[in-house]
Parts: structure tokens; C-alpha cells; sequence
């Protein structure tokens, strides 16, 4: 039965390792927001787009970008996702209550998930990290320049194990910009769970700190997945 997991947490948490580790043991398909939102903005076909250039300067500054912009295209590219029959993980999205909840308007996220998924299969992950070990984590974060994968800092290795390509870091990593970062996420973000919960939804609360493969299996128990 396809599944709808978000993942959440402050930046440095993981969620994105533990979205790819869903992809790799269970077939989900990670979309990585931030990502997409990156590779659009940064697409040489939009450098004549007034709307998308001014999400790009928003994104560039570490700022979220304007949540109508983002509901918009996560929704359309959700349902794209669904009617191929995959299970879907976010990694710290909807990231507003807009995004999340929507307005008279417009239907939130979470409401195309149950509408798509089923109310009993849509699920909330909060990763629980210490900001301080967050920073620490953001600092030293490195990701591969070709693939994306994350590089840990454990291995001590400048070039990424899966496809060899030397490592980069992040425009997000930035202690400045993360600093923003943690304060949006605090103002902006954190909020979505309260609401959630008041709503109904499974909130799943996991330790981040251990070892991303041990925050794996914690969730997959949590969540009752099987292969």
C-alpha cells in the first residue's frame, strides 16, 4: 500500500538522509523540495521568468520562498507522483501552514495526501536534534557535486563513495544563512506540527542524533513499513 511520509526537523537533523534511505529500503520517491525549488530557480530557461527570479533572490538569501509559489508546483508534481502508484517522503516539507494547510482558497498539501494516500497512510516524522548539534553537523556537511548524495563527515573523504565526484558544500550551509535558516524554521515551520496534531495526524517522534541507519530503523518501525 503506497505511503505519504514528511519529514521534519531543523536544518542539520538528516531528513534528507533518512528520505533516501526510504527511497533505497522501500521504494519510496523522495521529493526534496528544496531541491526541485533549486534546479528551477537556477534553470538558464527562467532567467527571463519576474516571478521565478524573484523566488531565486528569496532562496538565494536563505529566506523561504513565497508559499503560493511552492504550493503550486509541489501539488501539481505530488499528484504526478501518486497516480504512478509510489509511495512519497518530504524532507522538511510543506515547510509554512499555507503550504501545509492551504486557505478558503487553496487545499493545502496534507489535504492532496489524504485525498491521495488515505487519511491512515499519510504520517509526520519529527526529528529531534539540538540545534547546537545541528550547527556542528551543517558545518561539516559536505554533498557530492554530481549526484547529490550526502558525504558524512565520519568517512573523511573529499570525494563521494557512489559515483567519485569531488565534494561541495551548499550555499544553505553557510553559518550566516543557517542561522537564518533555524530561525525560519523555528517561526515558519515548527508550527505545522502543533496544528497537525490538533488535526489528527500521526506524528511519529524520533531521535536524530544517533546514527542515520539507526534513526532508519526507528522510523520503519514506527511507521509498521514492510519490504
Amino acid at each position: 500500500m503506497k505511503t505519504a511520509v514528511a519529514i521534519y526537523g531543523p536544518p542539520g537533523s538528516g531528513k534528507g538522509t533518512q528520505a533516501e534511505l526510504l527511497v533505497k529500503q522501500y521504494g519510496f520517491f523522495h521529493f526534496d523540495t528544496g531541491q526541485y525549488l533549486r534546479r528551477l530557480l537556477s534553470d538558464p530557461r527562467n532567467k527571463n521568468d519576474k516571478e521565478i527570479q524573484r523566488e531565486k533572490k528569496l532562496n538565494d538569501e536563505g529566506t523561504l520562498n513565497t508559499p503560493a509559489f511552492v504550493l503550486a508546483r509541489v501539488k501539481k508534481e505530488t499528484q504526478k507522483i501518486s497516480r504512478m502508484g509510489l509511495s512519497i517522503t518530504y524532507s522538511g516539507s510543506p515547510r509554512t501552514l499555507f503550504e501545509a494547510f492551504g486557505d478558503a482558497k487553496n487545499g493545502g498539501l496534507l489535504a492532496l495526501l489524504k485525498k491521495e494516500y488515505g487519511p491512515k497512510n499519510v504520517f509526520i516524522v519529527q526529528l529531534l536534534v539540538d540545534p547546537r548539534v545541528a550547527a556542528k553537523r551543517n558545518a561539516n556537511r559536505l554533498m557530492c557535486s554530481v549526484c547529490g548524495l550526502p558525504i558524512l563527515a565520519a568517512a573523511k573523504s573529499k570525494n563521494c563513495s557512489f559515483c567519485g565526484a569531488p565534494a561541495t558544500r551548499r550555499i544553505d550551509d553557510d553559518p550566516k544563512i543557517f542561522a537564518h535558516r533555524l530561525d525560519q524554521y523555528q517561526e515558519r515551520t515548527f508550527p505545522i506540527l502543533a496544528k497537525a496534531a490538533r488535526e489528527g495526524y500521526a506524528i511519529k517522534k524520533v531521535n536524530g542524533e544517533p546514527a542515520p541507519y539507526l534513526v532508519h530503523e526507528k522510523i520503519a518501525t514506527l511507521l509498521k513499513l514492510k519490504k
